[in-house]
């Protein structure tokens, strides 16, 4: 299996958590990674952590859900590194509320991130990969995407699309040489569950940086394979049997 020497990534959502530890894992085997967040400070940490280890990372401010922002972003990222070869769609939002206490402007804040945001980034990244007929666009999806549990309903509906829109990309892009994968991540220890969840039992979630690895496996298969979807759940995962 090839590296990732020279190849420049993309990681939206990327100031902690599991974009933090997607953008590590792929900095240490060799890829220019591109740290995008809302959270620029938070991006900026990232990237500085990374560079200390003598990794090559670089902080972008990005609202995935801004059209502006992500062409921007993309542009830039070719401009820097003369190519664009993987995006990684880790940027989330949940707002964990029964339906009839969710807001309009809630469920489309929600969806602005989890599925508009990732159509934009693929959708811009193509236009850099077309011509060169390679690249990797990896959604980071969710046992959300699977099943449905109560007071969820705006994250299940973006992860359900997100996982669709996923196989769909993977169905038409793959004729022109670009990959595409959904990851579905089971539980992880990060402050996207435990924040919210502060009674959650840590024993049933897994370490981020599995799920990372799993995204790195994924970009290092030979370029005759591609993988459209694999689920990466913690030994006691209590939302997927």
């Amino acid at each position: 299996m090839a590296g990732l020497s020279g190849q420049a990534v993309l990681v939206t959502g990327g100031a902690r958590g599991l974009g933090a530890c997607i953008s590590e894992v792929l900095a240490q085997d060799g890829a220019s990674v591109f740290v995008a967040d809302r959270n620029h400070e938070g991006a900026q940490n990232c990237a500085t952590r990374l560079r200390q280890q003598n990794l090559i990372a670089e902080a972008i401010a990005l609202d995935v859900g801004s059209e502006d922002d992500v062409r921007r972003a993309l542009d830039h990222v070719q401009q820097r590194c003369g190519r664009v070869d993987t995006v990684v769609n880790n940027a989330a939002i949940d707002i964990t509320l029964p339906i009839d206490e969710l807001s309009t402007t809630d469920f489309d804040r929600v969806l602005q991130t989890n599925l508009r945001g990732p159509f934009l980034v693929a959708r811009a990244a193509v236009s850099h990969m077309r011509e060169r007929r390679h690249g990797n666009i990896v959604n980071i999806a969710s046992t959300a995407s699977k099943r449905a549990w109560p007071n969820a309903s705006a994250y299940h509906a973006t992860k359900w699309g997100l996982l669709g829109l996923s196989h769909a990309l993977h169905a038409e892009l793959r004729p022109l040489g670009i990959k595409v994968t959904a990851v579905v991540a089971g539980g992880m220890r990060t402050a996207f569950l435990l924040d919210r969840f502060p009674d959650i039992d840590v024993s049933t979630l897994q370490d981020p940086l599995n799920v990372a690895r799993a995204v790195h496996f994924v970009l290092t298969l030979p370029p005759e394979t591609v993988v459209p979807e694999i689920m990466v759940l913690p030994m006691r995962e209590t939302s997927w049997p």
